[in-house]
Parts: C-alpha cells; structure tokens; sequence
C-alpha cells in the first residue's frame, strides 16, 4: 500500500523521531514538499541526510527548526519533554495556518501547548512505542480542540507508516503509555529472566537467546495469524496435568495478574506526576 504526506518536518530525529523517519523514506511512501528534520548536533543531523531528507543541525545553524517548519503541513516534535513548550514558543510566528503539531512527548498536555500557538495551528498528541524502528509500532493518538476528523486521519497515515495506530481520547494516552508505551520493557524483562532461567538449567547462553527469543516471536506470530484468543491458544499448549499446567499454576499462584495490575498502576501514576511538574 502507497501512502502520500504532505511536507513533514521532525524537530528532535532521534531515537523515535528517528524512528518515524525511517518509515517515512520507505519507497512505498511519498513526502510531496520533502522531509525536514532536525538534531542539535551535526554528529546526529548528517547520518540522517540520505533518501532526499533536509537534516539540519542546531548547533551550526540556529534557524534550523524555523527553517525545517516553514512550509511543513505536519510538524512532529520529538524533544524531550521539558523542552516542548519553549520549543513551540519558538516556532509560534513561523508556523502556518492550518499547519498540523503532533507532540510524540509525554506529559505534555494538549491544553499546554495550544496555549502556546496561534489558533490558526491545530495540536495533537501522540505516544509511539520503540517497536516502530522495524516496522511493528502501537501509536496512541489524540485530538485536540482544533483538530478535525482530516487532520486525525491525515496523522493516522503518517503513523501507519510505523505500525498500528489507535485514537483515543486524550485522557487515556498515559494509560496507553503503560501498555503499548512501556510494555516493549515488559516483554524485554521476561525474556531477560527466562534466558536466566534456561542458562540456570544448563544452556549455554547463545541456546538460551535462541530458544527464548524464538519462542516469543513465534508465539507472537501465530497469534497474529490466527483469530483465535490467547486465553485459547494458552489453553491449546497447557495439556491437563502435563508440565506447561504445573509451571501456569505456579505463575498464577505467584500473583502474575496482580503484579501487572501494581505495575500499570505505578507507570500511570508517575505518567500523572510527570504531567503535573
């Protein structure tokens, strides 16, 4: 499937930023205007100068971001978070109307930032996760007070091009950071512990990585490829009485379910302090 965007520009390319931009220069995507992006330092902004993207660096141009939104429908910004507001402030008079910023920070509400642009700029917010770098991201995305349905849809676009995308209302995106956004993390710990566990019982560390690794993406495959419910596709490997039942029941028996409960719970709390500082 082709996608067309029109003029996009990145402030802040790098590690999602630049994610997003590693989709964005895939043959089966058309920028018509070009791709702008920018860094603070030329050591990040020259790799990045391939595939006809305008990379510019802060540190040898400081007019590089005016210079990257100037023209630009879509304006992601990827800087950190405590860096947003100033940068908006910054970008304010050379923004054009009807000019689409899509905050990928978090915390930051939409109300913060409208507050900081002109009326005639539409703000949206959104929370990718890492698995965008290959292809594979979940990105929550959220209108504002300005935004229209072809303005959430034309972002839509843009994210598809990374991955999976869901709209959902603003006050839910930090509770989508602590699944899609954190959960990358939470898969990662269980491979780590269970390589241990495989290394424990006597596997060299290359087997480990092999079977573990392996397992997690084929199960994760197959439940892609199959309408079937993980609860079913949990209960079609867990033989009555067999081992995967005994190990289950041992997972079960350790609070597995409340354990991701008080870990969402922690992650959405500070999501909310964060928001708050």
């Amino acid at each position: 499937m082709t996608t067309t965007l029109p003029a996009t520009a990145i402030l802040g390319a790098g590690s999602m930023g630049g994610a997003i931009l590693a989709g964005l220069v895939r043959p089966e995507v058309t920028v018509e205007g070009g791709l702008r992006v920018t860094n603070r330092t030329e050591a990040k902004a020259a790799p990045l100068r391939h595939g006809g993207v305008l990379s510019l660096a802060t540190e040898t141009d400081p007019s590089a971001n005016a210079s990257a939104v100037t023209g630009a429908k879509l304006v992601l910004i990827g800087v950190k978070p405590y860096m947003v507001l100033d940068l908006l402030r910054e970008m304010a008079p050379v923004l054009e109307r009807g000019t689409i910023v899509v905050s990928l920070a978090a915390g930051i509400t939409i109300a913060a930032m409208e507050a900081v642009l002109p009326d005639h700029v539409v703000v949206l917010r959104s929370m990718p996760n890492t698995p965008a770098v290959v292809g594979l991201g979940v990105t929550g995305l959220a209108g504002g007070s300005r935004s229209s349905d072809a303005d959430l849809a034309l972002a839509r676009s843009l994210f598809a091009c990374v991955g999976e995308v869901v709209t959902i209302p603003e006050d839910k995106i930090d509770a989508l950071s602590t699944i899609s956004g954190s959960g990358p993390a939470y898969v990662f710990y269980l491979i780590e512990e269970l390589t241990r566990a495989a290394v424990d019982l006597g596997f060299t560390d290359h087997q480990a990585s092999v079977m573990v690794q392996g397992t997690f993406r084929g199960a994760s495959e197959l439940l892609a490829h199959d309408v079937t419910p993980p609860e079913e596709l949990r209960r079609r490997v867990t033989s009555p009485n067999g081992t995967t039942e005994k190990a289950v029941e041992v997972l079960q028996a350790g609070g597995l379910r409340d354990l991701f409960d008080r870990a969402t719970a922690a992650a959405l709390a500070r999501a909310k302090e964060i928001a708050a500082e």
